[in-house]
């Protein structure tokens, strides 16, 4: 049975007509996440969980056609039965479980197996067919323990205030940048850039508690922040705006902090292995566990993951998507267009 093909205009239910996180306008779009490369403009409805439906109103539009739903609710669409189960990526990310007439696909989205404390943990799903990312799929990325990772950031700011410096953290606005407030919530006085500010207020809409913050004024006052703590966007970490902070010591939180040299490849003072994707044995873990008869690889490391795969005698195959394959890709954001 085919009750998932892999057209030009992305993931697709024929049984169901729906698509799963269209790159092109379609009629219905199920929604993983609120990623830009995997929500995007002009749907004519949205289907999505509770916690994306205000990230969508924030970056694509509050007059758009859009039901959510909770985690485990089914929803029947021509006769399929779809879900929407937690995949730990970020808040409200969701893998897509759909049943047609006993068989079960299950398309991941973006998924981390690691438990973030803001995301709702990962849940597995058993299927016949899963659709898996591959972002970090070779054995190199292995990422810390969440509490072991935090306490690096946390011991780097208080480094950085013995010296007198102020902590810059480049992370995503949506999904690491809260990650990073977390962790460091309690050694000073968080400034966030406004773009973030804007998609913390998404969390604060469904109940979800971040440390307090303010929204930097890098224009006006950039004196404010001080010897403190600011997070911004990965856009703007070669910026004039970091220019104007006095005494910058910069840290890039992105899982390819994992391979030696990759700070050194981008000018910064250090690096974190933080990542919202699955690193290796993540993903080997997850693919096992769902007891696929079937793998879709899309987006990463396709061709070195898919051959493992199938060298351990699970069946998979490479499917080219639009989705990002770089982590720094999905927010497109650019000094120019986030308010700096």
């Amino acid at each position: 049975m085919k009750l998932i093909t892999f057209t030009k205009k992305g993931i697709y239910c024929p049984q169901g007509k729906f698509y799963i996180d269209p790159w092109r306008p379609v009629d219905m779009a199920i929604i993983t996440h609120g990623h830009a490369d995997h929500a995007r403009w002009g749907m004519k409805k949205y289907l999505c969980h509770h916690f994306t439906k205000p990230i969508l109103h924030q970056r694509i539009g509050t007059d758009i056609e859009c039901q959510s739903v909770e985690y485990g609710e089914t929803v029947t669409i021509n006769g399929v039965k779809l879900s929407l189960h937690p995949a730990g990526h970020i808040i409200g990310s969701a893998q897509i479980r759909l049943e047609y007439k006993g068989y079960v696909a299950v398309i991941s989205g973006d998924y981390k197996v690691q438990e973030d404390g803001l995301s709702t943990p990962f849940e597995l799903v058993k299927c016949n067919e899963f659709v898996t990312e591959s972002t970090f799929g070779l054995p190199i990325y292995n990422w810390l323990e969440v509490p072991d990772l935090n306490k690096k950031l946390q011991n780097w700011v208080l480094k950085n205030k013995e010296n007198n410096k102020t902590s810059v953290f480049i992370g995503y606005s949506l999904g690491k940048a809260q990650r990073i407030m977390k962790a460091v919530e309690e050694l000073g006085k968080i400034y966030v850039h406004y773009s973030i500010g804007k998609l913390n207020e998404a969390f604060e809409t469904v109940g979800i508690e971040l440390p307090d913050y303010t929204i930097a004024d890098f224009r006006e006052r950039p004196k404010e922040v001080e010897h403190e703590i600011v997070i911004v966007p990965p856009a703007l970490l070669d910026s004039n705006i970091i220019k104007k902070i006095p005494d910058p010591a910069t840290a890039i939180c992105s899982g390819w902090m994992q391979v030696r040299g990759a700070r050194r490849w981008r000018s910064a003072d250090a690096g974190f292995a933080m990542s919202d994707h699955a690193d290796w044995k993540g993903l080997l873990q997850t693919v096992k566990a769902t007891e696929a008869e079937l793998v879709h690889v899309t987006h990463g490391q396709t061709e070195v993951f898919s051959k493992y795969l199938n060298e351990i005698g699970i069946k998979a195959d490479v499917v080219e998507t639009l989705f990002g394959d770089d982590e720094e890709e999905s927010e497109k954001e650019t000094p120019e267009n986030t308010g700096s």
